[in-house]
């Protein structure tokens, strides 16, 4: 009888039924696949994503910290050091618009460029260990060579990072449904910052302790494995297309300008690209200082300010969550994007008070709030050009938001380097007068330019939430 009664209780209840809509309810990206893109296979796409994260991982988060600290390098050398790829940003809309024409002869478009774009990060990260090693003054040659072998390092890696991810984003376009875009780029974006956070902690625990040789292993295993993960992530991706032709551009008649005109006559264009630049620089130019900020001022161990790059990235992860489900409900990504900017600028006066309270607690709370700002902010942005992009131009608008955001971001971390040496060194000598010598002034003047910065961010955005709409729909090709 209670037989019975558990039979037909379970028939009524349908457990199975139940755990799919938990799935497609719960779960953020149970409905990012599509018939053209399965979730199996974008899985496996985003891994490029996974491979783009450690590297930004290592370069920001990991060896920020053990130049400043271990090899004791000034911290606006570091800041110029990581600011160098942004020298090769601005051609990621180059990139893009180039990818959009271009047919190898074997039928691909996108491929070759994520290939060689590999192949180059995988050479850039092969020689940085030594050049580390000579910019800390490890070495009896002439003292130009350090910065010289550390700058093309950078610079090379620079270089291949931004090719994988602007061609790799513009294969996802092609391959996902305009429905679809906001859970995809979601889903891309926390592979993104979960290769951020995987790294972070790979990487804090290989180095510790400290040792020259760990470095060369951690830094030229991470080559090896981003080489792999870029790999499996493109086999049998993208389509070969017949009459490939002979790898030239086509239409020979249009140009990059020419493209950039007729895309901005599409509607807002020059506003989103300043608005993603300006939100950008607000978000990250404290990145190579978070982890300084709780060694110097709270006394954190390097575990310990490991984890902040941690929290920082899970904060990101669960701002592309809640953004995806915002954007999937039929919220203005713009609106999005200007909730993202003003949590930032709450984000940062955690921080600012973490010090003075001397709250380890504080500091992981304002930082886990700095991801969630900057993940909103990112995936809001990101998607706004996806959606807003004519056909047959993905490439140029997924490059130009890249050449906007890796620009601003490159020129913030290099500011914020300086402008924390410079007053932290001006304030420490009393030049700025004995209340402000301590190394907080440095610190703080960054982070109180970033609020200002962010603010001016959801200022600049509030014309685009009033005259341009969210649409599911890609804007008609021009005549």
């Amino acid at each position: 009888m209670i037989g019975g009664w558990v039979i037909k209780l379970s028939q009524r209840l349908r457990p199975s039924r139940l755990w799919m809509k938990l799935g497609t309810e719960y779960l953020p990206f149970a409905d990012a696949g599509s018939a053209n893109l399965p979730m199996a296979r974008l899985a496996r796409l985003s891994l490029f994503q996974v491979s783009c994260g450690l590297c930004s991982v290592l370069l920001i988060g990991t060896l920020n910290r053990v130049m400043i600290v271990e090899l004791h390098v000034p911290a606006a050398l570091v800041a110029t050091m990581l600011a160098i790829p942004v020298l090769f940003a601005p051609f990621r809309a180059l990139i893009g618009f180039r990818s959009d024409r271009y047919r190898s002869a074997l039928g691909w478009r996108r491929f070759p460029y994520i290939w060689k774009g590999q192949v180059v990060m995988f050479g850039g990260l092969s020689i940085m260990p030594f050049a580390l090693i000579l910019l800390s003054g490890d070495n009896t040659g002439p003292a130009w060579t350090g910065p010289a072998s550390a700058a093309i390092a950078f610079l090379v890696v620079g270089i291949g990072l931004h090719t994988v991810q602007t061609a790799g984003l513009a294969l996802v376009t092609d391959l996902t449904p305009p429905e679809k875009q906001p859970q995809a780029v979601a889903f891309l974006s926390v592979m993104l910052l979960l290769g951020m956070f995987v790294g972070s902690l790979a990487y804090g625990a290989i180095l510790s302790p400290f040792s020259q040789f760990k470095l060369i292993a951690a830094i030229q295993g991470s080559a090896l494995l981003c080489m792999a993960l870029t790999t499996i992530a493109m086999w049998k991706q993208e389509a070969r297309r017949h009459g490939a032709g002979d790898g030239r551009l086509y239409p020979e008649s249009e140009r990059f300008l020419e493209a950039w005109r007729a895309l901005r006559s599409q509607g807002p264009w020059l506003r989103r690209l300043v608005v993603t630049a300006l939100g950008t620089a607000g978000f990250v130019m404290q990145d190579i200082l978070l982890e300084p900020y709780g060694g110097q001022l709270l006394g954190l161990s390097v575990s310990a300010t490991t984890l902040l790059t941690s929290l920082l990235a899970g904060g990101g992860i669960f701002g592309f969550i809640v953004a995806a489900r915002r954007m999937t409900e039929g919220t203005d990504p713009h609106r999005v994007a200007g909730a993202g900017a003003m949590i930032g600028v709450f984000a940062f006066a955690f921080v600012l008070m973490a010090a003075p309270a001397q709250s380890p607690l504080m500091l992981a709370g304002g930082a886990m709030l700095i991801g969630f700002g900057a993940g909103l902010f990112a995936h809001a942005t990101l998607t706004s050009c996806m959606q807003a992009a004519p056909p047959g131009q993905g490439g140029l608008a997924l490059g130009l938001w890249g050449a906007a955001n890796a620009t601003a971001a490159g020129a913030a971390i290099g500011m914020g380097g300086w402008l924390r040496d410079t007053l932290g060194q001006l304030a420490i000598s009393g030049a700025l007068g004995e209340v402000l010598a301590t190394p907080l002034t440095g610190y703080a003047t960054v982070y109180g330019l970033e609020m200002l910065i962010l603010f001016a961010t959801a200022l600049a955005v509030g014309p685009l939430v009033r005259t341009h709409g969210f649409s599911r729909a890609m804007p008609s090709p021009q005549p």
